[in-house]
């Protein structure tokens, strides 16, 4: 068993995000229900997002910490816990839960418990600019700009995030502005202008039918892509080809590849950025690391390799 055997397992929960808060009062005995059902005594805790990280930074030092949210709060927590401290549990209760997805964590409650009950310790690498982590990817532009307009129409309207997102994307893609970036590696340093920066935890594919996946969780990578500058009209397109798997590296890109590190410098002293989706003001320049294997997550075995 994964979890200790006595004591309660602390288990953390963003009650205002994706599913948790869809899930309204049927939240805390659902949770309660599947854990009873997995064969763990758990000590659960509805937190605000704002205070997860505090809340898991007391919890830290105990053998395992489960955390329930989305990418954003899962990358919160992995800075609680990095460096040899609790082993991460994970409940996907976010929207999107891609770091759930690609460790093979189902989405089902009862089997999400189960998995942290009898799963394996796996260590995989966690992303950091500055002193904020991140697990999946981190972005400067357009894309920050549009959860920045997708928050304001959600407060505004009331409306179901995916829903919100289609005019905040007209709206961000109508206000787009070009970004001028020193990109600073230990192998060279590069100017760009660019609508948006990529930087991925470890390498992102470009090939079709792979868009946007990862291979590996542990490859100490960082995966930097800088759109080439260009329109509103080309963006759309660059989208649809993307969505296709038709992305034309010399031309969509400014600049590609995977790196150990980056610096970013710009024009300005601050910028806004979107860490797993969770938008943030950081000071310039911007420095980029990865913490090789330094997360333990909760996760159903590895398959036998052929």
């Amino acid at each position: 068993m994964s979890a200790p055997a006595s004591g309660p397992v602390p288990v953390l929960i963003n009650a205002g995000g994706g599913t948790a808060a869809r899930m309204g009062d049927t939240l805390e005995p659902s949770v309660r229900a599947a854990f009873d059902r997995a064969g763990v005594t758990i000590d659960l805790h509805l937190i605000d997002g704002c205070d997860m990280q505090e809340a898991v930074a007391k919890r830290a030092h105990l053998p395992v910490v489960v955390v329930g949210g989305g990418d954003g709060t899962i990358g919160c927590a992995a800075g609680e816990v990095r460096n040899g401290k609790a082993a991460l549990g994970i409940l996907p209760l976010g929207t999107r839960n891609h770091l759930a997805r690609e460790l093979d964590i189902p989405l089902d409650l009862d089997e999400a418990a189960r998995v942290i009950a009898k799963g394996d310790k796996r260590q995989i690498d966690v992303a950091r600019v500055n002193d904020h982590f991140f697990i999946n990817n981190a972005s400067i532009g357009l894309y920050p700009a549009m959860v920045r307009e997708r928050e304001e129409e959600q407060e505004a309207h009331g409306l179901p995030k995916w829903i919100a997102a289609i005019p905040a994307s007209w709206t961000a893609l109508k206000r787009l502005r070009h970004h001028s970036l020193r990109l600073r590696t230990p192998a060279a340093t590069r100017e760009v202008r660019t609508p948006m920066l990529f930087v991925g935890n470890n390498h992102y594919s470009l090939e079709a039918g792979r868009i946007g996946k990862r291979d590996a969780l542990n490859d100490g990578r960082l995966s930097v892509f800088a759109l080439a500058s260009r329109g509103r009209a080309a963006l759309i397109g660059f989208a649809l080809r993307a969505a296709i798997g038709k992305v034309k590296r010399q031309e969509d890109f400014a600049a590609i590849g995977d790196v150990p590190e980056l610096t970013v410098t710009g024009r300005s002293d601050d910028v806004d950025i979107a860490l797993d989706g969770e938008v943030r003001t950081l000071t310039l320049p911007l420095e980029f690391r990865v913490d090789p294997g330094a997360l333990t997550v909760i996760a159903p075995p590895l398959a036998p390799q052929a």
